[in-house]
């Protein structure tokens, strides 16, 4: 059953990850983002990581795809005019799952010369042992990550910001 639920979990998530770069519509793109997303923390739960797997929905997929639709609404983008025919959108994707496909049944009919799983710690995928990681070994990644997502959207107001009429700032 488990090797049902990865197998489903992980093509839901290639194939969503291919149409959110194939979507011509960017809220498009983003709710496939989100459903990469949630199959993604699905596979956490089946490596037995439940608070990772909440962390990927609560942080991306819920506020991280909040802040893309945030700035996607306040840039009012458009749909993108497609050139390329859908006969080869297609073909393009079925070579892409193909390629997948072969390149997945070449890794596991090789699967003794790949290493064998180790058992994991017990406190593999606990609070504790992320948030001692994430508060001393990885604390300035998360510091860096935080303002990068701030300076993210200070970037999309001012790009969308009009200018005044009299061509002077207020201030």
């Amino acid at each position: 059953m488990e090797t049902i639920l990865f197998a489903a979990f992980a093509l839901c998530s290639i194939l969503a990850a291919l149409l959110t770069i194939t979507a011509p519509a960017p809220i498009a793109s983003a709710l496939y983002l989100v459903v990469t997303m949630l199959c993604l923390a699905g596979l956490y739960v089946l490596l037995a990581a439940p608070f990772v797997a909440a962390i990927q929905v609560i942080v991306y997929a819920g506020a991280v795809i909040v802040l893309i639709l945030f700035v996607i609404m306040l840039l009012n983008l458009k749909p993108i005019e497609e050139r390329i025919p859908a006969a080869w959108r297609i073909a393009g994707i079925v070579i892409a799952a193909l390629i997948l496909m072969i390149t997945f049944l070449s890794i596991m009919s090789v699967s003794s010369l790949l290493p064998t799983a180790t058992t994991l710690p017990e406190t593999f995928g606990k609070v504790n042992e992320i948030s001692g990681l994430l508060f001393s070994k990885y604390l300035y990644a998360f510091e860096v990550v935080s303002v990068l997502l701030l300076l993210a959207v200070v970037g999309a107001v001012s790009l969308i910001r009009k200018p005044d009429a009299g061509g002077t700032d207020a201030n």
